[in-house]
């Protein structure tokens, strides 16, 4: 058992050490992203602030579409989300990712949706997943972020085991369960490293469990195995290809039809935040989503397929239809940041982030202590290097 625990806490140490500089930038850009939606929303709800008198009744989905169409970028609009928020702008996507905020009441252009904090969050993004790489290079930057997050995921785990005293009684437990004033820096550190482990240990594993399937195929495969089902085949390239792509490319959307299909879809769902609708072509239903959450919670999401010439519903999707593999597969992709649970989930999932930052910090002042303190005794002929318990850096 000695050997065991020695082995685990090497293991421990060493993915800490190697792996700590990405695993405290995920950490650090995770708390910056903690709350992207709200923020936005909240950026963007400033710009309409004063633009419409209360009561005002809003304008129909296509007058909408036709306002921003006309002030837009000179591409195609793509999609439109308005929201039950009668202070909250609606928002034109075009091609090439370009979107405008336009009154819901008056039409009037509002102008581009928050575009410093948009680039701020972008950024993050950017590092949380890809350490900022761009093109080809992105690959290898998932690469290492999704191999960091998978030693985290072990050191977390190990954690468990390592924070347990040998002798298990409360005198024990209770010098590593809560956080003692006027230590020393060393006793600090360690002192910091287990209270925050054990206190965030069960959240903290599953928001990085969460990062396991969208980093490796295998793991999300995994997920359908273990809920019984085939894993769904990768898309085609011709699916990939088709639709959707710039001008040219394909028959051009069209906005007809979207006043009633908007109607029938918010008619399914009384209570909800937000309504989006993605333009297709005039030949092809429309699909319309209807958000009754905070946007990462698929459990208050409809998707609805809608015939935009009888504004009849050819197919509802709700979070119970889908498979329990589709089912178990999107809760890991929103638990990762703690959306699924709303605004709890995501204060639990930017706290225990910011755990993570202060255990890497921690562990490794408490390894380079440890190197030191090999060194000197290294230094001193003949002496013979005291054991050192394997749960003392841990």
């Amino acid at each position: 058992m000695a050997q065991f625990r020695s082995l685990l806490f090497w293991m421990h140490l060493a993915l800490g050490v190697t792996a700590g500089a990405v695993i405290l930038l995920m950490c650090v850009t995770g708390v910056a992203l903690t709350f992207e939606k709200q923020v936005l929303e909240w950026a963007d709800r400033r710009v309409a602030a004063m633009s419409s008198p209360a009561g005002t009744a809003p304008l129909s989905p296509e007058t909408l579409l036709a306002a921003a169409a006309a002030a837009g970028p000179g591409a195609a609009p793509t999609g439109l989300t308005v929201h039950a928020d009668p202070a909250a702008p609606a928002t034109v996507t075009f091609e090439g990712a370009r979107a405008l905020l336009v009154d819901p009441a008056r039409g009037h252009i509002l102008g581009e949706p928050s575009p410093g904090l948009r680039r701020f969050f972008r950024l993050m993004t950017d590092w949380h997943r890809w350490l900022a790489l761009e093109g080809g290079n992105r690959a290898t930057g998932r690469a290492v972020t999704g191999a960091a997050n998978l030693a985290f995921l072990f050191i977390v785990l190990s954690g468990i085991y390592l924070w347990l005293p040998r002798i298990l009684t409360w005198a024990q437990v209770r010098q590593v369960l809560w956080c003692r004033p006027g230590l020393a820096p060393k006793a600090r550190d360690f002192n910091w490293h287990n209270v925050i482990g054990i206190w965030s240990v069960v959240p903290l594993a599953v928001v990085v469990a969460g990062a396991v399937p969208i980093s490796y195929s295998w793991a999300g495969n995994l997920v359908f195995r273990l809920a019984g089902e085939a894993p769904p085949r990768p898309p085609g390239g011709a699916a990939r290809a088709g639709g959707g792509g710039p001008a040219g490319k394909g028959p051009a959307v069209s906005a007809q039809g979207i006043d009633g299909a908007v109607a029938a879809a918010l008619a399914t769902v009384p209570r909800w935040r937000t309504a989006s609708v993605r333009l297709t072509p005039a030949d092809q239903p429309l699909t319309v989503t209807v958000d009754a959450g905070y946007g990462g919670q698929p459990q208050f999401r409809t998707t609805l397929t809608i015939d935009r010439v009888t504004a009849r519903i050819a197919r509802r999707e709700r979070f119970g239809d889908l498979s329990p593999g589709r089912q178990w597969r999107t809760w890991f992709r929103f638990v990762h940041t703690g959306e699924y649970y709303g605004l709890a989930g995501q204060a639990i999932a930017g706290l225990v982030s910011a755990g993570g930052a202060v255990l890497v910090y921690t562990g490794i002042a408490l390894s380079l202590r440890r190197l030191a303190a090999w060194r000197r005794r290294r230094a001193v002929p003949g002496r013979v290097p005291p054991a050192v318990r394997a749960t003392e850096l841990s």
